[in-house]
């Protein structure tokens, strides 16, 4: 249930998509990891999907880094309001109220945060195998 204390179904080809462009892999990388029969047209057909069978949830969670059951439960509102909350400009200093651009408990630990900054590591350090393996292929 959300907030509104609607059922709401989570759309799992969606979240797909929103975790393979959040670390930036195109559809036609995911389907060489996906393997023998996988193109970038299935892809697009997977992501359409609002539930996905088990075993292929599985291997693109693994592929993108993930839990399956992230992708389960990742809601659009959930995901919105974390990218807004966390990634959202300040207003500038002149029109940022007498306190500044903190509020009252914005200065705790946020594990977000540290999840975000951690997958950017991760990320990179991809980036870099990847540089490595097409360099060494070239030669």
């Amino acid at each position: 249930m959300n907030q509104t204390g609607k059922s709401h179904k989570v759309h799992q080809g969606r979240n797909i998509k929103r975790l393979r462009e959040m670390q930036q892999i195109k559809q036609e990388h995911l389907a060489y990891e996906l393997g023998e029969g996988w193109s970038q047209k299935k892809v697009s057909q997977l992501e359409a999907k609002e539930e996905v069978e088990q075993d292929i949830l599985e291997q693109v969670a693994k592929i993108l880094h993930v839990t399956p059951e992230t992708i389960q439960k990742l809601e659009e509102d959930a995901a919105v309001n974390m990218i807004s909350n966390n990634f959202s400009d300040f207003k500038d200093s002149a029109t940022a109220s007498s306190t500044g651009p903190y509020h009252q408990g914005d200065l705790t630990f946020n594990p977000i945060e540290k999840v975000i900054e951690l997958y950017e590591r991760l990320l990179q350090s991809e980036r870099e195998k990847n540089e490595l393996l097409r360099t060494s292929k070239e030669k």
